[in-house]
């Protein structure tokens, strides 16, 4: 099932200061959902950490900005101008600002977006 960003849960608080913390424990997975927590957001941009359960994901969108996807845990298929591009734990892939992409968790994985405005 896709989800649109409306459907989202966000948790609350960013990331701590001046602390150590692990990401792949920072947000929980939910049975049928995707789960945001904002770790940074400023006016410089925003680094977000999702945990999607398996089968769930994002519908065809674009950004004005690049957006840099780590991913933290699992693995998932981004569509980025129509060319599907899988990734794993481990992995970093670099969306150009303007080119829709989407993207489909192929099991549960978590992820880390960085967007940075300008």
């Amino acid at each position: 099932m896709n989800r649109d960003s409306d459907s989202l849960k966000q948790v609350p608080n960013e990331l701590p200061h001046s602390r150590a913390v692990r990401l792949d424990a920072f947000v929980d997975y939910a049975p049928g959902s995707i789960v945001s927590r904002t770790l940074v957001k400023n006016a410089a941009g925003t680094i977000t950490l999702f945990a999607f359960d398996a089968g769930q994901g994002l519908s065809e969108h674009s950004a004005p900005f690049d957006a840099l996807v780590q991913i933290v845990d699992g693995a998932a298929v981004l569509t980025i101008g129509g060319k599907p591009v899988p990734a794993v734990a481990g992995e970093t892939v670099l969306m150009p600002a303007n080119v829709p992409h989407a993207l489909q968790a192929s099991e549960r994985f978590k992820m880390v977006l960085t967007m940075i405005r300008g």
